[in-house]
């Protein structure tokens, strides 16, 4: 009796793992298709992040080259009449500053008579000289995203 009830015991225990193995093939497939394209979706990444790096330089001395080309013309800076620029394009001290790339504590010192700016931020607020409201604030809007 006993030989019947191991051999019965051993039968239902190897059917179980048939059925499990048959269960668990579909997941196992998955699973390695999911890590495949997770893999190739960090490849991606990486070389999205490396172009946009190398875009980042190529814009910023694109802008340099245009603020040094503004700044072979004499560019004068009042501080009263960077004032109602600001004023006039609607804009706070701090989304000035964003525009110009310094704080708003710098764009306060400039209203103020207390500081200047320097070449670069001097070709880019002759450049803002040039630009309406819906201009100044679309840049803002490209630069906040």
């Amino acid at each position: 009796m006993a030989n019947i009830a191991s051999v019965l015991k051993d039968e239902i225990v190897r059917l179980a793992r048939k059925e499990i193995r048959t269960e668990t093939a579909g997941f196992k497939k998955a699973s390695v298709q999911y890590r495949s394209e997770i893999a190739a979706l960090k490849r991606r990444v990486v070389t999205l992040e490396q172009q946009l790096s190398r875009l980042g330089k190529t814009t910023t001395k694109r802008d340099e080259i245009k603020a040094e080309s503004i700044t072979e013309t004499k560019v004068r800076f009042v501080a009263k009449g960077f004032k109602t620029l600001r004023q006039r394009l609607g804009l706070t001290a701090g989304e000035m500053g964003k525009l110009l790339g310094v704080s708003a504590q710098s764009i306060y010192s400039w209203e103020a008579g207390n500081s200047s700016p320097r070449k670069l931020q001097l070709a880019k607020i002759a450049m803002l000289r040039g630009m309406g409201k819906r201009e100044a604030n679309a840049i803002l809007a490209q630069l906040a995203s």
